[in-house]
């Protein structure tokens, strides 16, 4: 019998309003790339990435939504089952830094009571633009208590420390117990929906 890859799947979500970087901080993170075109997700993306930490491997399943309004319906049923949770906003959009109370309640409505939350400020390179400090990012975070950093997918900022603190925190909290045998994904279809409801890694 073959050794499974990994020991642990765990699933994040990368929330926050259209164009604050999402899918570049995932990108980043996953291929070590950066691109400049990239156009805004349709409804639900995802990538995988293993890492190892504390001795073990772990797997990513990181959901990157989309920040439309219209897509609202769409996305909510992500949040069931998420383990953690990266909230973005864009440093030079302080619309997408205003709506952080919103993406907060959508949270508290759609996921999980105890999900891991860590709150990023995307975008760091671009000084000569910025418009939300960084003390206001760091006291929202405080305010709710979850973690925060300063990001940037372009020049390659605190984004493998955003999703390795997260999976510290999530590995902490999970005995192995909690493996899934039978983790879904998008099967051949392209549907990406839950396949089985309870499932917590779904």
């Amino acid at each position: 019998m073959a050794k499974k890859a990994y020991d642990l799947l765990f699933k994040i979500l990368l929330i926050g309003d259209s164009g604050v970087g999402k899918t570049s901080v995932l990108f980043r993170f996953s291929d070590d790339a950066f691109n400049t075109t990239f156009i805004s997700t349709i409804g639900i993306d995802f990538k995988i990435k293993t890492i190892e930490l504390d001795g073990k491997k772990i797997k990513l399943q990181i959901w990157d939504t989309a920040g439309q309004e219209r897509f609202h319906t769409i996305t909510t049923s992500y949040y069931r089952g998420a383990m953690g949770i990266i909230l973005v906003y864009d440093i030079t959009q302080q619309k997408s830094f205003d709506n952080i109370a919103k993406w907060l309640h959508n949270i508290e409505t759609h996921a999980s009571p105890d999900v891991e939350k860590t709150l990023i400020a995307n975008k760091c390179d671009m000084e000569t633009k910025r418009v939300i400090s960084k003390d206001q990012g760091q006291r929202i975070a405080d305010e709710y208590t979850i973690r925060f950093f300063e990001t940037s997918a372009k020049s390659n900022i605190n984004i493998d420390q955003t999703f390795e603190t997260l999976a510290r925190a999530i590995l902490q909290k999970t005995p192995m117990a909690n493996t899934p045998s039978n983790p879904t994904f998008p099967n051949q279809d392209g549907d990406y929906g839950p396949k089985v409801k309870g499932c917590k890694c779904t």
